[in-house]
C-alpha cells in the first residue's frame, strides 16, 4: 500500500463515538439509568403553551432584548418586589438584590421606607442606587396608612425628601387594610385609600406605583386605579407572601381562629390579568395607567412568561420570596438563580407560544 493510499484509508475509516465524544458512553449509561425516573405523568403537563421545536434555533448565550418600562431601559422583564429594611440581614439582602439588578438589567422596589421619613439611621439598608446605577428604575415604598398621616398632617413634603435621600425614581404606595387590621401594632385607615392616592397625585409630580401586599385587588379597585395617571399597578396577588397571614402568625390563638380565613380571600395573578384585560376594553379612553407589574405567586419563569404575554398592557413580573430565598447569603448564589430564570425566559420566548 502506497503512502497516499494509507492516508486515504485513514480518512475514510470512521472513528468510534467514544473518540468523537469521550463522554458518550457515560452519558448514555446515565440516560438508561435515568429514563425510568424521567417519565412525565399526563396530569403534570403544563397545558398553557404550544411547544414549537422546529421553528427557531437556540437563543444565543447572554441574549437580551432591551425595552422601556417606568421611563428607563430594562434588559429583563423581572422586578424585585418590595421586601425589607431596618436590620443587618436586610442590608445584605437589599445590596445583593441591587447587584443582581445591575447585572441583569432589572428594576427594584424597596421595602417599607417608613423609618426614613424622620431620620437616617436605617439609610444604609436602603441606599442601593450606587450599586444599581442610574439607568434602572428604583422605587421607594410607603404604606397607605403612613401616606394618609402625611396628608392629614400636611407633611406630604417629606415624600420628595425621602426620594432624594434614596435617589429613587418614584414612590410605591402599598395598600394593606387587612394587614393593618390584623397587625397588633397596625394603623387603622381613616379614609378610603383611593382618596389618599388621588391627594398625593394632585400634590406631587412624581411617578407612583400602587400595590397590594399579597391578596391582590378586585374589579372595582383595578377599575379605579387604571383611571389614575399612575406609573404602574403592582398586583401583589394572592398566592405569594401574604402579609395578612404573616401578621396572624404573630397574633393570639383567639385572633388566629377568628380571622384565619381572611388570608384565603383575594385574587390570583391569573385572575387579575383577566380582569385587567377586560377593563382595558371597557374603559377605553378613560384609562390613564398603561404599565403593570404582575406579582403574587410567580414562582418560575414559565409563570412570568405566560402572564406577561397574556397581559394586553405593557408588563413585567415581580418576585419577592423566590429572590429572598437566594439573597440572604453570598451574592453568587443569587446570581446563579437569576441567571437560570433569565435563560429560561429566553428559551420560553424562542420555543413556546400561548394557547388561546
Amino acid at each position: 500500500m502506497s503512502h497516499k493510499d494509507h492516508e486515504l484509508e485513514n480518512l475514510i475509516i470512521p472513528s468510534s463515538p467514544e473518540e468523537d465524544d469521550p463522554t458518550a458512553a457515560e452519558r448514555k449509561k446515565d440516560h438508561i439509568e435515568l429514563a425510568f425516573r424521567s417519565q412525565v405523568e399526563i396530569a403534570a403537563l403544563d397545558d398553557r403553551f404550544y411547544y414549537e421545536p422546529l421553528l427557531a434555533a437556540h437563543p444565543k448565550k447572554d441574549e437580551s432584548t432591551s425595552f422601556e418600562f417606568l421611563g428607563k431601559t430594562l434588559k429583563s422583564p423581572l422586578w424585585v418586589s418590595s421586601m425589607t429594611g431596618g436590620t443587618e440581614m436586610a442590608r445584605i439582602i437589599n445590596h445583593n438584590l441591587a447587584r443582581a439588578c445591575a447585572d441583569f438589567g432589572m428594576g427594584m422596589g424597596l421595602g417599607s421606607c417608613r423609618s426614613l421619613l424622620f431620620g437616617d439611621e436605617t439609610l444604609p439598608d436602603f441606599d442601593v442606587r450606587a450599586i444599581m446605577g442610574d439607568g434602572l428604575p428604583l422605587f421607594a415604598n410607603l404604606g397607605i396608612a403612613q401616606v394618609e398621616q402625611l396628608v392629614e398632617r400636611k407633611e406630604i413634603f417629606r415624600i420628595p425628601i425621602l426620594l432624594d435621600k434614596l435617589k429613587a425614581d418614584g414612590l410605591i404606595i402599598h395598600v394593606n387594610p387587612f394587614q393593618e387590621w390584623l397587625q397588633p401594632e397596625g394603623d387603622h385607615l381613616q379614609h378610603p385609600p383611593i382618596i389618599t392616592i388621588e391627594a398625593v397625585l394632585n400634590a406631587l409630580d412624581i411617578p407612583i406605583i400602587v400595590k397590594e401586599v399579597g391578596q391582590g385587588m378586585g374589579y372595582k379597585s383595578l377599575e379605579a386605579l387604571l383611571q389614575l395617571p399612575l406609573a404602574a399597578i403592582d398586583f401583589a396577588a394572592n398566592g405569594g407572601t401574604n402579609f395578612a397571614k404573616l401578621e396572624l402568625a404573630r397574633s393570639s390563638e383567639l385572633e388566629r381562629d377568628a380571622f384565619a380565613r381572611l388570608a384565603n380571600i383575594g385574587h390570583s395573578a391569573t385572575e387579575m390579568v383577566d380582569l385587567c384585560n377586560r377593563l382595558v376594553e371597557e374603559l377605553g379612553d378613560k384609562r390613564k395607567c398603561s404599565q403593570i407589574i404582575i406579582s403574587g405567586g410567580i414562582r418560575h419563569f414559565l409563570d412570568g412568561y405566560y402572564l406577561t404575554e397574556k397581559c394586553t398592557l405593557s408588563s413585567i413580573y415581580g418576585q419577592a420570596s423566590q429572590f429572598l430565598k437566594y439573597a440572604r447569603g453570598d451574592y453568587e448564589t443569587l446570581r446563579q438563580y437569576v441567571d437560570t430564570q433569565v435563560r429560561g425566559l429566553h428559551l420560553s420566548k424562542t420555543f413556546l407560544s400561548l394557547k388561546p
